[in-house]
């Protein structure tokens, strides 16, 4: 087997570590919404999830004044919602209406659940020194909520160039050591 050479640039479509997200976010009485894939576990209790969001994207500065967000998981069903929500800026746009998704009031912090989505982690802010350098966020997760008649359903994975891959069939592995 011969291997070749793969761009660094694309580095990351192999990496892509967990689903495609919808971050929601609220700066002063405007809710907004993201697709974001860049997001891994840190920490299992308390839940800690690292998210780079570029300095660049809308959601950066609310994410910076209020300190909170929702980490909303859709599943396929939702991949016209989650490519156009990706595609198009807050700033103008209220993606919530546009894209048919339902905001719905979360218990501790003031950004929506998608009421669509499969999964719901209501997160704070807990460490922002990286965020200054790496534009790294620290979020614990304060209350999760979950959808049990989506629980099968396939979540979307970015490959990067607009691809997508879907989550597949669940195994459970045994471990042999003791």
């Amino acid at each position: 087997m011969t291997k070749k050479n793969f761009p660094l640039s694309d580095v990351y479509g192999l990496l892509e570590p967990g689903p495609v997200v919808l971050l929601t976010t609220q700066r002063k009485d405007k809710p907004n919404v993201m697709t974001h894939s860049w997001l891994t576990m840190l920490e299992f209790e308390p839940p800690l999830v690292g998210c780079v969001i570029s300095n660049r994207n809308y959601s950066f500065a609310a994410l910076e004044s209020s300190g909170e967000c929702v980490i909303n998981i859709p599943t396929s069903h939702l991949q016209a919602a989650v490519v156009g929500c990706g595609n198009t800026s807050g700033r103008r746009t209220n993606k919530f209406a546009k894209f048919g998704l339902t905001p719905m009031p979360a218990k501790y912090v003031q950004a929506p659940l998608i009421k669509e989505c499969f999964a719901n982690l209501e997160c704070k802010l807990v460490d922002a020194d990286m965020v200054p350098r790496y534009n790294l966020f620290v979020f614990e997760v304060l209350k999760a909520w979950i959808d049990p008649k989506m629980d099968h359903a396939p979540t979307m994975h970015h490959r990067g160039s607009g691809a997508f891959m879907l989550a597949g069939e669940t195994i459970t592995l045994q471990s042999k050591m003791k």
